[in-house]
């Protein structure tokens, strides 16, 4: 390992299906590494109004991203579900200079992902259908048969691999919450003590 990959950090990409808490997780783990520096939760760049709910995010219309596209503002781009999704260039940078950088990304993007920041670690979080519908039901930013088409929808498998850890939130958040805690815990390690 040479030295610069010593002081490289470690992009955490959380992934998994709509309901599964993926934000309520990582808000779990913000509220834990609030004293550190050295970890980042990535503000993504949205075509969605700041006051849909859900994530704390950067809100742009469609032709302000595709601006921003354009002009080299993002280390990766995606579409899903009807909107544009952004991760700010600098993240590379902050994850080259040793940063552990945590964001909310997409199972159908992870290879974008790899490619824009070669090593990442994937946290899949997940929890059971019901209740995955029981969560998407209660957040009311979608009709029902919106709600089905989502617990339906295909996504690639990613379960399995060495950069890729399952965590259950089926049940209580602190459970899930301290298991990602860890993860990060690891890979943070792993940027500042190198073995």
């Amino acid at each position: 390992m040479t030295a610069a990959e010593q002081e490289r950090g470690t992009l955490v990409v959380v992934v998994g299906p709509s309901g599964a808490g993926k934000d309520s997780v990582m808000g779990f783990a913000a509220r834990h590494f609030a004293h550190r520096p050295d970890i980042l939760f990535v503000r993504r760049v949205i075509t969605r109004a700041s006051d849909a709910g859900g994530e704390v995010h950067e809100s742009v219309s469609a032709a302000e991203f595709e601006e921003m596209r354009q002009s080299g503002a993002f280390a990766v781009s995606w579409q899903a579900h009807g909107l544009s999704y952004g991760i700010p260039v600098e993240i590379a940078d902050k994850v080259e200079s040793g940063m552990t950088a945590i964001v909310n990304g997409s199972r159908a993007a992870l290879p974008a992902i790899r490619a824009a920041f070669g090593t990442i670690a994937v946290a899949v979080i997940t929890a059971d259908p019901p209740v995955l519908a029981k969560r998407l039901a209660e957040r009311g930013r979608e009709n029902e048969e919106d709600v089905l088409r989502r617990l339906t929808r295909q996504a690639p498998d990613i379960v399995a691999g060495p950069d890729v850890t399952v965590i259950d939130n089926s049940g209580r958040l602190d459970i899930a919450g301290r298991r990602f805690v860890t993860l990060v815990e690891q890979h943070s390690a792993k940027s500042h003590h190198p073995a």
